[in-house]
């Protein structure tokens, strides 16, 4: 397989406030120091079927597409990205996971080696009938080149809805995908390699009874074993803002190599020494918290507010029995976002800072309300740095969303300064500002610098009149899968990292974005 140099990123030109300057549209882009150009000077408009604009110096390599057959098909479940029912449902590739292994990890073909390299997904569609893909990247034929890791029971189904979010885990050597399905959702987990008695993902199992059950999405874990969790969880709409209802997780297992015992903790900020807890919509609190004074003062630019992390379930305690994680959270006075998307650790922290990003209102009559666009209405992205012990720590915005910059989601970071975000900002919004999707490059460094567009995403034929496309799986990795090479560990090496994405709905094809003026070994 070819490998691209380091993708090594950074947005010029300082915002005169100290803060991010979001004004510019087309800062230069630079890989390991060299420039390769401007960014993409705006975005795509919503009408018809625009292709995808890139920065210069990079292009989109097609790595894997929709209609692709899977080598082992089970029931309806035999093609990357549509079932084959009568429908043709849109199975909604999501998160990609990449992972070097130094075995092949076989799989349907007794005796075929499947190579070294691979990236895994969880694909997001309902009815029982999500599942999880490894894409072997070492392999040119199509017959071997994608595996299903989750085929169907007795039934005709998974028992899996909306799987989002994954990660490999070094401590439990597993993978992680998560299911963003309210309170049906949660964690599934199985090992990298293939059960040829089960036909799926070695040990494949729920953690229902530790992690508990919500609409989790992002998913990392830390040198400790640790894991964090973002929950995307809609709360009740009032004059067009969402009522914050969602939360940020820590799972802290009793031995890191088994997840099935451990304490589930919630964050809760405060703010002049009272708790941010969750504030229901009801006859005393018509609004709910929308336009709380609290909610105004978290999303100010400059200021900093300590956290803690709140035990809300214990195993030893409470037993293994499923949960409801959000009742919980709520329950103990933890601190509800709208909607937080995803979580990346910043290369070089020791795991003591991260950054995650609620995704907002995902709509223009929310946005263009002062009150709410000053309290994250059209996005925003927070860092947390924790102390010492990890126990405690401070949590500050980095981004305050607007009109050009919002819905954020998928976050990886490229290097220690440069964040990159995804947008998802869903149909209605495109259609209000007339505006498509990007992929952005924050500079989250010292002297933070105005935003580049990495890519204006367009609309494929497939999209366009049903639901149009959305940039996700976004992963710069090298695929280490060791303790240290936990994303965020260290900064990732030249000529090891890889930067993939997917563009769902509509054809639901996955690439690989590159250099095109650095050179390929």
């Amino acid at each position: 397989m070819q490998r691209m140099d380091s993708f090594l990123i950074a947005a010029a030109a300082l915002g005169a406030t100290g803060g991010l300057c979001l004004n510019v549209q087309a800062a230069p882009i630079n890989v390991d120091g060299v420039r390769l150009g401007d960014g993409v000077g705006s975005a795509q408009p919503r009408g018809g079927t625009p292709e995808s604009l890139v920065a210069d110096g990079f292009r989109m390599d097609l790595l894997a597409q929709g209609v692709e057959l899977l080598e082992n098909t089970s029931g309806v479940i035999a093609r990357f990205g549509f079932l084959s029912n009568e429908a043709q449902t849109r199975t909604e590739p999501d998160e990609n996971t990449y992972l070097v292994l130094d075995h092949n990890p076989g799989g349907p073909t007794p005796g075929y080696d499947y190579g070294r390299h691979f990236l895994f997904q969880g694909h997001e569609n309902a009815a029982n009938l999500a599942y999880v893909t490894r894409i072997n990247l070492d392999v040119a034929n199509p017959d071997h080149r994608i595996t299903l890791l989750t085929p169907v029971g007795a039934n005709g189904l998974t028992g899996f809805n909306s799987i989002d979010g994954s990660c490999w885990n070094p401590f439990s050597k597993t993978m992680l995908f998560s299911q963003e399905a309210g309170t049906i959702g949660g964690i599934i987990e199985m090992g990298a390699d293939f059960d040829p008695t089960t036909g799926a993902g070695a040990g494949l199992r729920t953690l229902y009874g530790s992690i508990g059950q919500g609409g989790f999405e992002g998913i990392r874990a830390d040198d400790w074993g640790n894991l964090l969790l973002a929950e995307d969880v809609g709360g009740a709409t009032v004059q067009f803002g969402r009522n914050p209802n969602s939360f940020v997780y820590r799972f802290v297992p009793t031995n890191p190599s088994d997840l099935s015992q451990g304490k589930l903790q919630a964050l809760q900020v405060s703010i002049n020494n009272n708790p941010v807890t969750f504030v229901a919509v009801d006859a005393n609190h018509p609004t709910g918290d929308i336009f709380g004074d609290n909610q105004l003062l978290l999303h100010t630019t400059g200021t900093s507010w300590p956290i803690k992390w709140l035990t809300i379930h214990d195993t030893a305690v409470d037993g293994t029995a499923p949960f409801n994680a959000n009742a919980l959270a709520k329950t103990a006075g933890a601190t509800p976002f709208k909607r937080p998307e995803n979580l990346a650790f910043r290369p070089g922290s020791g795991f003591r800072t991260f950054f995650f990003d609620p995704t907002g209102d995902t709509d223009a009559n929310a946005g263009n309300n002062p009150e709410l666009a000053a309290r994250g209405a059209w996005g925003s992205i927070f860092r947390v740095d924790l102390a010492a012990n990890r126990e405690t720590g401070t949590i500050a915005i980095v981004v305050l969303g607007d009109a050009q910059h919002a819905s954020f989601d998928n976050l990886t970071f490229a290097n220690e300064n440069a964040l990159l975000a995804t947008e998802d900002r869903g149909d209605m919004l495109h259609d209000q500002l007339n505006t498509l999707d990007s992929i952005w490059a924050f500079d989250v460094g010292m002297h933070p610098s105005a935003p580049a567009r990495l890519v204006a995403l367009g609309r494929d034929r497939l999209s366009a009149g049903v639901e149009d496309n959305e940039p996700t799986g976004l992963l710069y990795s090298d695929g280490d899968n060791s303790i240290g090479g936990l994303l965020g560990a260290r900064l990732i090496k030249p000529r090891d990292g890889l930067l993939f994405f997917t563009m769902q709905h509509g054809e639901n094809n996955l690439y690989l974005l590159a250099p095109t003026e650095v050179s390929e070994d």
